[in-house]
C-alpha cells in the first residue's frame, strides 16, 4: 500500500518521500537513536483529499492548520478542526478525508525508527486525535523540516532533518500538557483565527478582538495567551508575517507592496517587525529562500 495518498498536489503543496536507500543509511547511522521521517508534506485547502489504509505499518502525525475534516477508526467518526492533532500508531486501520465545504489544510509526517514507540508514548495523547489549538511554532517546525527537499540526498542534511523531527515531537509534548493545564478556556481558536484572517489587510486592537468574542478584554487576553502562548496581538502579527512570507515566496511584490497589503504604511516599520518575528529582514528572507 502507498505510504501517501495520490491527491493532486497544488503548486503551493509539498510532498516529499525519503528514498529507500536513505532510510537504510539512517537506520544504521551511529548518530541517530530516534525516529526518522519516511515522508512529510503540506496539503493546503485539500479539496477532495482522502485516504484509507487497512494495513498501516508506521507512525503518522497530522496537524490541521485550517479548515475541517474527519477521521474514522473502528466505525467511529471523529471531527477534525483547526488545531487538531492526529497521531496514529502502526496497526490502526483508518480512513480520513477533508470536509467538502471547508477542506482542511494539513501538515503531516510519517515516521519510524528507533524509539518511535517511546516518542509516541511520551506525547501522552489520550486518544488518536486531540485539539491543542493553533500554534505558529508547530507550522514553522514543519516548514523547517521541508528543507529536506533541498539536500540532494545528502546524509548530513537528513540527519539534521531527523533531529528536527525529534524537536517537533518534543514541542508537541509540551503543548499538549500546556493545553490540558487550562481546561476551562472557552475560546474558539477557529473563530479568532478566522476573524484575524478576515482583517489580515488591516489592523486589529485588543478591544476589537474581545468585543468580537463578547468577552472582557482582560479575560480574553489572559485565556488566549494561556492557550496559545502568545498575546492576541502578537498572534495576529505572526499570522501577518506568515502571509508576508507567502507573498515574498510566491509573488513579485516589493517589500513595500507586501507591507501595504498587510496594513503597514511605513515600509521601515514593517521590515523591523518582520525581522523581529521571522529573524531575517524581508530582503534577507527572499534571498535565502531562492539560494
Amino acid at each position: 500500500m502507498a505510504i501517501t495518498s495520490r491527491w493532486s498536489l497544488p503548486p503551493e503543496g509539498i510532498r516529499f518521500l525519503t528514498p529507500a536507500f536513505m532510510l537504510t543509511e539512517l537506520a544504521a547511522h551511529p548518530l541517530l537513536t530516534g525516529p526518522y521521517p519516511l515522508a512529510t508534506g503540506y496539503y493546503p485547502n485539500g479539496h477532495a483529499h482522502k485516504m484509507e489504509r487497512w494495513d498501516h505499518n508506521n507512525y503518522l502525525l497530522i496537524y490541521c492548520a485550517a479548515g475541517d475534516g474527519s477521521l474514522e477508526v473502528d466505525g467511529q467518526k471523529l471531527v477534525i478542526s483547526p488545531g487538531s492533532l492526529i497521531l496514529l500508531p502502526p496497526g490502526i486501520a483508518h480512513r480520513y478525508q477533508a470536509d467538502e465545504k471547508e477542506p482542511w489544510s494539513i501538515y503531516w509526517v510519517h515516521f519510524d525508527g528507533p524509539h518511535s514507540q517511546e516518542f509516541y508514548e511520551h506525547l501522552g495523547m489520550r486518544a488518536l486525535t486531540e485539539n491543542i489549538g493553533l500554534h505558529p511554532e508547530i507550522m514553522s517546525n514543519f516548514e523547517a523540516a521541508f528543507e529536506l527537499r533541498r539536500t540532494h540526498y545528502d546524509i548530513d542534511g537528513f540527519i539534521h532533518g531527523c533531529h528536527l523531527l525529534h524537536k517537533l515531537l518534543s514541542l508537541l509534548t509540551l503543548l499538549i500538557k500546556q493545553h490540558r493545564s487550562h481546561p476551562g478556556i472557552a475560546i474558539s481558536l477557529h473563530d479568532v483565527q478566522g476573524f484575524m484572517i478576515e482583517n489580515i489587510h488591516g489592523q486589529l486592537s485588543l478591544d476589537t478582538l474581545a468585543k468580537h468574542l463578547k468577552l472582557s478584554k482582560y479575560y480574553f487576553s489572559k485565556r488566549f495567551k494561556a492557550l496559545t502562548g502568545y498575546s492576541p496581538i502578537q498572534y495576529f502579527i505572526n499570522l501577518k508575517m506568515q502571509r508576508a512570507c507567502e507573498w515574498l515566496d510566491s509573488s513579485e511584490y516589493s517589500v513595500k507592496q507586501v507591507g501595504l497589503s498587510l496594513g503597514y504604511d511605513d515600509p521601515y516599520y514593517f521590515s523591523r517587525l518582520f525581522k523581529k518575528t521571522v529573524g531575517l529582514s524581508p530582503v534577507q528572507y527572499r534571498e535565502s529562500r531562492h539560494k
